[in-house]
């Protein structure tokens, strides 16, 4: 027991020490957090500085220890401090944690505002921008409220004011600025231990007269009313410019002047949130009247530089609203200035003249076209001087729709903007701008630049926008008067006809090739337009025209020949003419749809082509886009064909046939075949293709590449065929009198193809009286010569002429020549046979005669006169020639005569 007491006594005294030693923590802490739980003053001054003035502060339910901080304003105290985050700490057990929120509490004196200005900010999490892109946890465990919209010095009810954003990360809040008096932070953190680091700033107590922009609407907390009477100028600032401007708020800002005057309001600084190009969240909205229901000048959000506007009269009114939303911006808003003034640029100069006045502007104006018509402008205050230190704008404007397309002509009648010395506009200046650089804000691109006292030079837009900028300088001039003429747009490469009608004429004289189209191509041409376009060619030349591109309006297209000709071209249209020096014209076609012309080759003989288009007042189509050459005449014929007369039939083909045709040489537009038919008077001409096969789809397309043309001797324009076959009921064709012209021609874009092959034939022209042969299907009457002649004269599907017919089959030469070696082969050899079967027969005899010679009863020395005598054989039987060599006693001997005969045979047999 002794020993057992005696370790007692000495344990004892060891517990108490280390329970004493483990609750310090926990009374530092406590002595720490009373500390700071004190409320501090307005001046912020530390307890090294001096005894700090009493100051209230606001008791909150937060989790002990006390954290709460208050700063108020007071008289005769510093206006300015700084702040930061709590020192905190728990002695708790391991792995247990305590929550723990501050409220830091900033009140403003009397006409005062709070301004609060983070000086560093490093909390823990991920502010709530990144948590919308998976950055997580997103302001959880530690983070800071903000509440600027606070009525009245009592935060005991944070939860029902508006909410001001919660922080955290490492990015500090903008500067806030309260729109009452009062601010408040509200700090949470579930850490047991948090340091000053965390957060610290600087606050001061501002003067709330700068955010009085006029007088106030009782009860509103930014809607003011400016009158001249009370202040000609001042600053217009938005609720808590330059902190964050609250969400969910609208201010109005109402300008009131006197008559004669003008308001010029300027933004130096605009920062707004953007959420589009037509502002439908928060904007500022300026009106140019006395309330928001007089005429807008214009919306306006995101960020804007050198926004300045100007009333057209004595009254301005502004409308600045934010809306409620979730997006955690931090737009500062805007600050600007306003000014009331006489000296502002009257607007009678723009009102008089049927211009309109661009609302929001000191001075700019706008001209719109009433198709076609005309007007003046004047410098401002013409025809005194000027104003010094103005800038005026110009917009004139023609139409420019699915119907009409203008330009602008501007011509001056009087203008003195003085020139420095340095003769450079450098001072006052006139900037014109012909090719729509507004658009783009390319004022520093400009076109002519005008000053001085002489007349500028007659300038025309390149479109439907002419703009002109004026400049006035400091000092003063009479200005200038200009006349402004709209003139249809056609966008035809060309000479223009003076008068601005679209008609455009192509000289050989100025230029060999180049291109033309319809008017606005590749856009629509305009309803109800006729447009001209005229070719004149050098006394030895030809013009040739191919087109590229062909869509011309057609309600009653065809769509097994394409459209082509008056029947079918009836509402737009394009026609090309041979125009010669008596002044007469003659049609080449009429086409329209998609049906483009073939290449046309203007006449030998010709001055040259006239194209016309014309369109009505309905519906439009692309139009078209051709090719022009000028080249040296050829022959009548053209590069391949023929005069044929006198004549009762004949055959044309395409060059190369039956092979493939080729287009022109290089460098040349085309090339062309001219076959000039012609028959005895009273007679006609049949052509008929046997074969057809040319580049080009009447229905689809046309015939742009190659084209054959066929004038049957009338009045009209000639026949257009193209395409891979030709349709059945145009295989044939029937002149109207005694003559026909063939053309067939290829442009430079052909690739070929195999062309074609036809027939003509004269007929009577009256078949009914037929002396000659008569068809039996197509009833023409032919001559009776062509019958079985071996061409089809009766025309398409009719071989009348050409049945019964009961003449040789014509030998080939080959088999003429094997039939003629064939025959001298047989001729030889039986020829052979004769002589050896001759030659035998010789022989057998000669074998005879000797067995006879040496019979008895024969002498062989006897006289050969004798033995002819004996015998029947008379010498004058005899041929002469033979009976006039032997001796005339061998004359009887029958055997003589044998023998000799065997000695002539003898012989030939020897050779």
């Amino acid at each position: 027991m002794a020993s057992s007491e005696a370790g007692d006594v000495i344990w004892r005294p060891l517990l108490v020490l280390l329970l004493f030693f483990s609750l310090l923590p926990l009374f530092s802490g406590s002595v720490s957090a009373a500390k700071e739980s004190d409320g501090v003053s307005g001046d912020a001054t530390s307890a090294a500085d001096g005894p700090r003035p009493a100051a209230s502060s606001t008791s909150f339910p937060t989790k002990a220890p006390k954290c709460d901080r208050s700063f108020v304003s007071r008289p005769n105290a510093a206006q300015n401090g700084t702040f930061e985050a709590p020192l905190l700490s728990a002695p708790l057990k391991p792995n247990q944690t305590q929550s723990r929120q501050c409220i830091y509490t900033f009140i403003a004196g009397p006409r005062q505002r709070v301004e609060l200005i983070f000086t560093a900010f490093a909390l823990r999490g991920t502010p709530p921008d990144g948590s919308s892109i998976g950055h997580l946890p997103a302001c959880i465990h530690e983070y800071l409220d903000l509440y600027v919209e606070i009525k009245d010095s009592n935060v005991s009810d944070l939860i029902n004011t508006p909410f001001g954003g919660r922080y955290c990360g490492p990015i500090a809040p903008r500067r806030r600025i309260s729109l009452y008096r009062t601010l408040a932070l509200g700090f949470f953190t579930d850490k047991n231990t948090t340091y000053p680091e965390l957060f610290a700033g600087t606050y001061a107590f501002i003067n709330d007269s700068d955010y009085e922009v006029g007088t106030p609407e009782p009860n509103t907390p930014c809607t003011f009313t400016v009158h001249t009477e009370v202040t000609r100028t001042g600053n217009i600032l938005s609720p808590t410019y330059p902190g964050v401007y609250p969400k969910d708020l609208t201010c109005s800002y109402q300008f009131i002047g006197k008559p004669g005057q003008r308001i010029r309001l300027e933004f130096r600084d605009f920062d707004l949130f953007f959420g589009g190009p037509h502002c439908p969240f928060d904007y500022v909205k300026v009106y140019d009247g006395l309330t928001n229901e007089s005429a807008t000048i214009g919306t306006f959000c995101g960020q804007q530089r050198n926004l300045v506007l100007y009333s057209s009269e004595s009254s301005l009114f502004v409308s600045f609203v934010t809306l409620q939303r979730t997006a955690n911006t931090q737009n500062r808003g805007f600050k600007g200035i306003f000014e009331f003034s006489e000296s502002f640029v009257k607007l009678d100069f723009i009102s008089k003249n049927e211009g309109e006045h661009i609302r929001g502007s000191e001075c700019d104006q706008k001209i719109l076209s009433k198709k076609e018509s005309e007007g003046a402008v004047y410098s401002p205050n013409y025809p005194f001087p000027y104003i010094p230190k103005i800038v005026c704008r110009y917009f004139i404007y023609g139409m420019q729709d699915m119907q009409h397309l203008e330009r602008v002509r501007l011509s001056f009648d009087k203008f003195e903007i003085p020139r420095p010395p340095n003769k450079e506009c450098t001072d006052g200046y006139l900037k014109i701008y012909l090719k729509g650089q507004e658009t783009m804000d390319a004022y520093d691109k400009y076109d002519y630049e005008f000053c001085g006292d002489m007349l500028p030079p007659q300038v025309v837009s390149d479109g439907p926008r002419l703009v002109m900028v004026f400049s006035s300088g400091e000092v003063q001039g009479r200005g200038f008067k200009a006349k402004y003429k709209f003139e249809t747009e056609y966008r035809i490469p060309g000479t223009p006809t003076p008068g601005g009608s679209c008609s455009f004429t192509y000289r050989s004289t100025s230029r060999k090739r180049g291109e033309f189209n319809s008017p606005r191509y590749p856009s629509n041409y305009p309803s109800g337009t006729n447009c001209t376009y005229i070719f004149i060619a050098t006394p030895n030349e030809q013009v040739n025209i191919v087109f590229d591109h062909f869509k011309v309006r057609a309600d009653a297209a065809n769509t097994t020949y394409g459209s082509y000709g008056s029947h079918y071209c009836q509402e737009d249209w394009l026609e090309i003419y041979n125009m010669y020096k008596d002044g007469t014209e003659k049609l080449v076609g009429r086409y329209c749809g998609v049906t483009a012309p073939g290449p046309v080759e203007s006449n030998r003989g010709a001055t040259g082509l006239k194209v016309l288009l014309h369109s009505d007042d309905d519906g439009v189509f692309s139009g078209f886009k051709a090719r022009y050459m000028f080249e040296v005449a050829k022959s009548i014929f053209g590069d391949c064909g023929s005069n044929v007369s006198s004549q009762e039939f004949g055959v044309i083909t395409s060059p190369n046939w039956p092979n493939n045709y080729e287009g022109p040489e290089r460098g040349l537009a085309s090339r062309t075949c001219n076959w000039y038919l012609s028959v005895r008077p009273r007679f006609r001409i049949v052509l008929h293709f046997e074969s057809f096969a040319v580049e080009g789809d009447p229905q689809n397309r046309g015939c742009p590449a190659a084209v054959v043309r066929i004038w049957n001797g009338g009045e009209g324009p000639p026949l257009e065929l193209c395409g891979e076959k030709l349709p059945q009921d145009r295989t044939q064709f029937t002149s109207e009198n005694h003559v026909m012209r063939v053309t067939f021609i290829s442009a430079d874009k052909s690739v070929g193809a195999v062309g074609f092959r036809a027939v003509w034939t004269e007929v009577s022209g009256s078949p009914a009286g037929c002396d000659q042969f008569q068809c039996v299907k197509s009833g023409f009457c032919v001559s009776e010569r062509l019958r079985c002649n071996g061409v089809d004269n009766c025309g398409s599907e009719d071989r009348s002429d050409e049945t019964n017919c009961e003449t040789e089959a014509p030998l080939e030469p080959l088999a003429m020549l094997g039939a003629c070696v064939g025959g001298a082969g047989v001729l030889a050899l039986a020829l052979c046979v004769w002589c050896h079967r001759k030659r035998r027969r010789r022989r057998r005899q000669s074998r005879r005669r000797r067995l006879q010679r040496g019979s008895p009863g024969v002498g062989y020395r006897g006289s050969l006169a004798g033995s002819l005598a004996g015998s029947n054989m008379a010498p004058a039987s005899l041929p002469p020639s033979l009976a006039g060599s032997l001796p005339a006693s061998l004359a009887g001997s029958r055997r003589s005569v044998q023998h000799v005969c065997d000695h002539y045979a003898s012989s030939v047999d020897s050779v």
